[in-house]
């Protein structure tokens, strides 16, 4: 009888003991999941003027509180998702109340000016971007003529834009060769850009774009390496889904892996 009773205390001690430390473990994880996010790129550099609280239990995630625009949810939500320990997140947060009476053109600048900050190449805090019943107008400065014809190219394809009228002044001095952009600048600053908001970046850079915005693509960063899979329709989406990765903040390579639908014969 006292051996059994010795028995059964053992194993309530070492149960107790297996479930405190699985709490802690817990609570530890959860506290990193919520510093790694405060301390990432994305939330550092594109989110600072926004109010969002990130609570975290056993993995799962709440983010709660208000941000300025649309794309500021996506990729607050697409960093978390993307932060190791993460198993679910639900994204409550809400846009400021102010922020829906913009109208469509507004809303419009917004999404362009938003993404051309993605890019390294471009200068965007230099482009200031107008929309007009969906024609958008982009002015500022460009450090070379490439630099000018790739903002076109960027915008031309972001979804809801019509046309696109760059008048950019090109800067009468060239950019000398080895001189960074101040998007090449931005990488090098500060912190090397985390994975998680790496992924984000590129999530949210491919759904704004239209050629890019339908594909079912899988993103994943390791080390600033992105590698992509899923589907694209032809070789060219494909293509073009490497050159926009490529050029996002923070990328060092890009692995696209993506399949290529292969069309099927048409039967009379």
């Amino acid at each position: 009888m006292k051996k059994t009773t010795q028995r059964l205390t053992l194993v309530v001690t070492l149960a107790s003991l297996f479930f405190i430390n699985t709490n802690l473990y817990a609570s530890e994880m959860d506290d990193r999941i919520e510093a790694s996010a405060k301390q990432s790129y994305v939330f550092k550099v594109y989110l600072t003027s926004d109010d969002i609280k990130i609570q975290s239990t056993e993995g799962v995630v709440t983010l709660s509180g208000t941000v300025s625009e649309d794309s500021h949810k996506l990729l607050a939500g697409e960093t978390l998702a993307s932060l190791p320990g993460v198993k679910s997140f639900d994204n409550q947060l809400q846009v400021k109340s102010e922020m829906p009476a913009l109208s469509p053109d507004a809303w419009l600048g917004i999404r362009v000016k938003s993404t051309l900050m993605f890019y390294r190449s471009l200068s965007a805090t230099e482009i200031e971007v107008f929309a007009k019943e969906g024609v958008v107008t982009l002015r500022g400065k460009a450090t070379s003529k490439a630099q000018k014809d790739l903002a076109t190219e960027y915008t031309q394809d972001i979804d809801g834009v019509k046309d696109v009228k760059n008048e950019m002044v090109v800067a009468a001095t060239p950019n000398k060769p080895g001189n960074q952009s101040m998007g090449e600048k931005m990488d090098t600053l500060g912190d090397t850009i985390d994975d998680a908001s790496i992924t984000a970046l590129v999530k949210t850079t491919l759904l704004y774009h239209r050629s890019t915005s339908a594909l079912k693509t899988i993103v994943e960063t390791k080390d600033g390496v992105v590698t992509l899979a899923g589907q694209a329709g032809n070789l060219a989406e494909k293509d073009l889904t490497t050159k926009f990765v490529t050029d996002v903040h923070g990328v060092k390579r890009v692995i696209n892996n993506m399949t290529v639908e292969v069309a099927k014969p048409k039967v009379n």
